[in-house]
């Protein structure tokens, strides 16, 4: 499953915001299992590390930039992903944007806490948690042993 990550789910996890930092984390461990792919836009990275300059400190914050630079998928925002997100009817041109190159890119889905920021997106936009149900059903339980009554 591929999946575009809301700016607000990578700060949780980066800033380890209470009290969403553990589905954040969870989240971001499921794509370095390889249960997911997760990507997020090349616009999101200088606002991540603005505030995490600010928060953490100019170089904690270039180290985590780096690691999603490494771990994600990046997309690239480009004129024709700008010019589909000012078509949507979104309040919030910075979300339109993010629904515009999810669908440019093919995502199936986009993780965010604020799904009503989203809510006239065609792409399937799901919280942590319920993102986290999703994985946790595409894994097979564990073999029992076959123990005599």
């Amino acid at each position: 499953m591929r999946v575009l990550l809301d700016i607000n789910v990578i700060l949780d996890a980066m800033l380890q915001r209470a009290p969403w930092q553990q589905d954040a984390d969870a989240v971001i461990q499921a794509a370095k299992l390889g249960l997911i792919v997760c990507s997020t836009t090349a616009h999101s990275l200088p606002t991540i590390f603005y505030v995490g300059k600010k928060a953490l400190g100019r170089a904690a914050a270039r180290t985590e930039v780096r690691t999603y630079l490494t771990a994600f998928e990046i997309i690239s925002i480009g004129k024709q992903t700008l010019l589909d997100a000012d078509a949507l009817s979104g309040p919030d041109f910075e979300d339109d944007i993010v629904i515009a190159a999810a669908v440019a890119s093919a995502q199936d889905a986009i993780v965010t806490r604020n799904t009503s920021d989203f809510a006239h997106s065609p792409i399937l936009v799901l919280t942590p948690p319920e993102l986290l149900k999703r994985i946790q059903m595409l894994i097979p339980p564990p073999a029992t042993a076959n123990v005599p009554p």
